[in-house]
């Protein structure tokens, strides 16, 4: 077998380019995923999912006996503290997205995933204070109006696309400050998850609230399911940014939302308004107005 080193480029542009693109469409898809465990409470669903993907992780990890790093890890504060915002940033990522595609909110959830890297430029002006060119003011500006639009349509703020596009920006600005590679970082969060998960586990089950081991062998081996769900395009998408520009990667994280808008109005068959229309043609224009910028400014 031909290793990495031993790959040109034109290999490993190709491997990059297939795991990315495997690990965008398997996020694109998790609306159909979710949505066939109706009747499972969302809370339920992150929990397994916390512990099968602690236990999917733990697996390449024993195997190669690569353990000796967690004392490291135990014993600096600043990295654990991040490992366990970042464990809970997505964690109520999960929650809210599964209970986005369980209560025919698909669209709205795949609205918060086109507007996040909007919402990760406003981390880089709010946090690491940079500064923005014309366009990208342009596009971030759209973006706001967007969020009045649809603030109008709804009646509300439309917290079920805000909430999953600023904790995932939250959760991604986290993992650039956790010098981890992406199979131990993983390891870490669900890790620090699992006792809370286990207890929330042990309190449904003692409820009768619990659906795992109630509803068949084939609803248990699909709660089970989750952990390679969660691990396994994680594990892509690691391999895609290692071996790929990032302008590539940034091109093909629009695989995701396209994917869920998709499987919400064409195959779950969400209702799309007029106002909804309008407030997503917005964002669009936005994300073009961006990529235009990036694309213009990475020739300069």
């Amino acid at each position: 077998m031909t290793s990495v080193v031993d790959r040109t480029p034109e290999q490993l542009d190709r491997v990059g380019l297939i795991a990315g693109i495997l690990a965008y469409l398997s996020w694109g898809v998790f609306p159909l995923y979710f949505h066939s465990l109706l009747g499972t409470s969302p809370i339920e669903v992150v929990c397994h999912r916390i512990v099968w993907s602690l236990l999917v992780v733990s697996i390449p990890l024993a195997r190669r006996g690569d353990f000796g790093w967690i004392r490291e890890v135990i014993s600096n504060r600043r990295m654990l503290r991040n490992c366990a915002a970042a464990a809970l940033l997505i964690a109520t990522n999960w929650l809210l997205y599964i209970w986005a595609a369980t209560h025919g909110r698909v669209i709205e959830g795949a609205l918060g995933y086109f507007i996040n890297p909007l919402v990760v430029i406003l981390i880089g002006v709010a946090v690491l204070s940079e500064r923005l060119r014309r366009l990208q003011w342009i596009a971030v500006g759209l973006a706001g109006l967007a969020v009045v639009v649809l603030t109008i349509e709804v009646g509300s703020l439309p917290w079920v696309s805000l909430v999953p596009a600023f904790t995932f920006a939250g959760y991604g600005f986290l993992k650039r400050q956790i010098e981890l590679p992406p199979l131990r970082s993983l390891a870490v969060e669900t890790a620090l998850m699992a006792p809370l998960a286990l207890v929330g586990l042990t309190i449904l089950a003692a409820t009768g609230s619990a659906r795992f081991g109630t509803n068949g062998l084939g609803g248990g081996l699909w709660l089970a399911l989750s952990g390679p769900v969660t691990a396994v395009p994680l594990v892509l998408f690691a391999t895609a940014a290692r071996r790929l520009p990032f302008t590539v990667i940034g091109m093909l994280q629009f695989l995701t939302p396209v994917l869920q808008f998709l499987c919400g109005v064409l195959v779950l068959h969400e209702a799309m308004s007029t106002g909804r229309w309008i407030g997503f043609g917005i964002v669009w224009i936005s994300l073009m107005v961006l990529t235009f910028d990036a694309v213009r400014h990475r020739r300069v």
